[in-house]
């Protein structure tokens, strides 16, 4: 694609200061690497490892030294200026005097990656090479301190194992070549460590005293090989970082940033202790939810036994300095639970803790965890000695069940009768239990719904003792008279019909649109919506609703192109990491680190100023809809888009969404009617708080 394509259909508006661009800017890249370190995950520091001392000589193993992925595959890569490996960023802290590093070790892992992917290989999907005898005794000899790099790719279907089933499900030849590829690289599946990544790692263990892991992962992955080895003293859950992610993951290693993440999701010591592993690949149509609402640590701290799988728990992370954290009281007010804490830092360095405060529902007809996270707080960075007050509150009403079949009330919210019970702690598995409940005598049905497409063909799901309960089925929908079933090749060989139209100019277009139905009419009030769409002919609406091409500028569609109607061609572009162009547009945007990266800050505030950020970007491109963010809960460590979404836990999933959302929406614009043509003005923080507003941003 040409640059003179770009100025038709991606005109370049810019939104900086002094005419400046934001796309991809400093500012930008420095806030992805803020938001980078901050929500990177210290799980193990045993004999303080970490930071490195001022001066260390350190020696960088593995391949993911320099194969680094700053984030998913598919809707989550993105066009940057660059990526800044791990080796780029301890150069970075070597140059600025922190310590030294031996170069011979990172070069080789250079020159390898560099191979591997001219032979068509791609981040996070190469092959650990061996290291040289001679070479690893030569760093021996430079240092005691070695710090090994583990990546991983993500994308959906790389641990598929369901190929061609009764079902009639057939793998396209695409599919077939990426389970090939898949199962030649990661001979034990990616959730654990490849045979050269294995014997990678004890060689290292047999040759260096120090031993630091650096986990470039974008989610859940085996971490028993670590947990318990006294070589490997220190762990560091550095995720996919975004463009910076490796400078970042250095700031963490030698203590510029003080860790202050904590995990989104339980770390199971195996990946059949997760009970969606059972049937996770029973079918390549579905996956039946059998373990219900008992999802990572509400399965965990419920189901009995459990607990012992667990290798690191929910809502964990160390930090280089210490906390202490003080109930002041606990009281309902108001319709709220409410509880007052101090946090005190007892260490010796800056750093920020986060409370957290679980809640237990009595055990009644419905189904309940034992624990579930009603609330969380973030304080600010805490200099030594010093102290802060957080209240965190959530109201009554969350802390009913759904009855979906009937025991209590059929399709309601119910708070059944019985003592509630309340946990503090820093994680969910340390939180201590409060002296304070809250009683209640009689069951009570917060919110009553009617039940419509509810599920039919589950046959069974887990309760809170570990035992199933059977489910209601039936055969479902009946299809209506006439229409056949669509198999998959029907319904992914065809796209939408595009609509062909004639390059016309703006004034044209406005031309004709004066006679035409136009849109322009619902802004202004002149008509309703659904009038607007009544006055259009049948071919504009299948038009309208069919999709249209983005026009080369990103690889997802579009919709309405009906400019003779007032109709734009809104242009949509993936972005759960970052606006995603295609490079043709010779646009570099801005990386952010991955969904699962963000949610481990367990700080609102700072994810939506990483979405205010985006949707910047967003508006300076002339795209009208960013895919982002998506919220699905981490059930299982073998979902292949897990980077994409928060968190196992529905709360944190769901405050960390809505903070992207609100920083997204705060660069909403509006068009106004202003003579002939209407003219695009750039509010900044604008909210739509209208439908009209909304339509005015169309």
């Amino acid at each position: 694609m040409g640059k003179w394509q770009r100025s038709l259909y991606q005109p370049v508006l810019p939104l900086g200061k002094d005419g400046k661009r934001v796309t991809g800017s400093a500012e930008h890249i420095a806030l992805s690497r803020k938001a980078a370190g901050e929500g990177m995950v210290l799980v193990k520091n045993e004999n303080d490892t970490l930071p490195l001392a001022k001066g260390t000589k350190v020696a960088l193993f593995g391949k993911g030294t320099i194969d680094y992925v700053k984030g998913g595959g598919g809707s989550g890569d993105v066009t940057v200026e660059y990526i800044r490996n791990f080796y780029e960023g301890m150069k970075i802290k070597e140059a600025e005097g922190e310590g030294s590093l031996f170069h011979e070790l990172p070069e080789f892992y250079e020159k390898n990656v560099k191979e591997q992917y001219a032979a068509g290989a791609v981040p996070g999907m190469t092959r650990e090479p061996e290291v040289p005898d001679e070479l690893v005794q030569k760093a021996k000899a430079y240092t005691d301190t070695a710090i090994i790099t583990i990546c991983r790719f993500s994308g959906e279907g790389w641990d598929r194992k369901c190929q061609i089933t009764e079902e009639g499900y057939e793998l396209f030849e695409d599919e077939k070549k990426q389970i090939e590829l898949s199962a030649s690289i990661f001979e034990n599946g990616d959730f654990c460590l490849t045979n050269g990544e294995a014997a990678m790692v004890e060689k290292v263990k047999a040759n260096f005293k120090n031993v630091i892991v650096v986990m470039n992962v974008g989610g859940m992955v085996d971490t028993s090989w670590f947990k318990d080895c006294k070589e490997i003293p220190a762990v560091l859950m550095a995720w996919q970082g975004g463009m910076e992610g490796g400078l970042a993951a250095a700031d963490v290693v030698t203590g510029d940033v003080n860790p202050s993440g904590k995990l989104v999701d339980t770390y199971a010591a195996t990946l059949e202790d997760y009970p969606s592993t059972e049937n996770f690949h029973k079918s390549v149509y579905y996956v039946d939810y059998n373990e219900d609402i008992y999802v990572g640590y509400r399965y965990f701290e419920t189901i009995p036994g459990a607990a012992e799988k667990v290798n690191y728990p929910f809502g964990f992370g160390l930090s280089y300095t210490s906390f202490e954290t003080e109930v002041l009281g606990a009281e309902e007010k108001d319709g709220k639970i409410v509880v007052k804490a101090s946090v005190t830092n007892t260490g010796k360095r800056a750093g920020k803790e986060v409370v957290q405060l679980y809640y237990g529902a009595p055990q009644g007809k419905l189904g309940k965890p034992a624990k579930e996270l009603g609330a969380y707080r973030k304080t600010r960075l805490l200099q030594p000695g010093e102290t802060q007050r957080v209240v965190l509150s959530f109201t009554v009403e969350d802390m009913a069940s759904f009855d979906d079949l009937g025991k209590v009330a059929k399709s309601a919210y119910v708070l059944e009768a019985g003592s509630y019970v309340f946990y503090v702690g820093n994680n969910v598995s340390d939180a201590k239990k409060l002296d304070f409940t809250y009683d209640l005598a009689e069951a009570k049905v917060t919110a009553q719904y009617t039940s419509l497409a509810a599920p039919h063909k589950l046959e069974k799901r887990l309760l809170a003792d570990g035992t199933y309960e059977a489910l209601p089925t039936d055969n479902g929908l009946v299809e209506e008279e006439g229409l056949e079933r669509q198999d998959k090749l029907t319904l992914e060989g065809f796209l939408p019909a595009v609509k062909a139209q004639e390059r016309k100019s703006f004034g044209e277009l406005m031309e004709a649109a004066k006679t035409n139905p136009n849109l322009m009419n619902v802004v202004e009030g002149k008509e309703t919506l659904d009038e607007f769409v009544d006055k259009l002919p049948t071919e504009a609406l299948i038009h309208l609703l069919g999709g249209q091409p983005n026009t080369s500028v990103a690889n997802t569609y579009g919709y309405g192109n009906l400019p003779e109607y007032g109709v734009p061609n809104i242009m949509t572009a993936d972005g759960p990491a970052g606006l995603r162009i295609t490079p043709q547009c010779e646009v570099c945007t801005t990386a952010w680190p991955c969904a699962t990266l963000l949610a481990s800050t367990w700080n609102p505030a700072l994810v939506e100023q990483v979405g205010t950020a985006g949707a910047e970007e967003v508006k300076e491109n002339n795209i009208a809809v960013w895919l982002t963010p998506a919220v699905n809960i981490h059930r299982n460590p073998l979902c292949g888009r897990n980077f994409e979404y928060y968190s196992e836990d529905p709360l944190l999933t769901g405050k960390m969404g809505a903070a992207m959302v609100r920083g997204i929406q705060s660069q909403a614009f509006c068009m106004q009617q202003q003579g002939d043509q209407p003219q695009a003005q750039r509010l900044p923080r604008l909210r739509a708080r209208t439908p009209r507003d909304l339509l005015k941003g169309i």
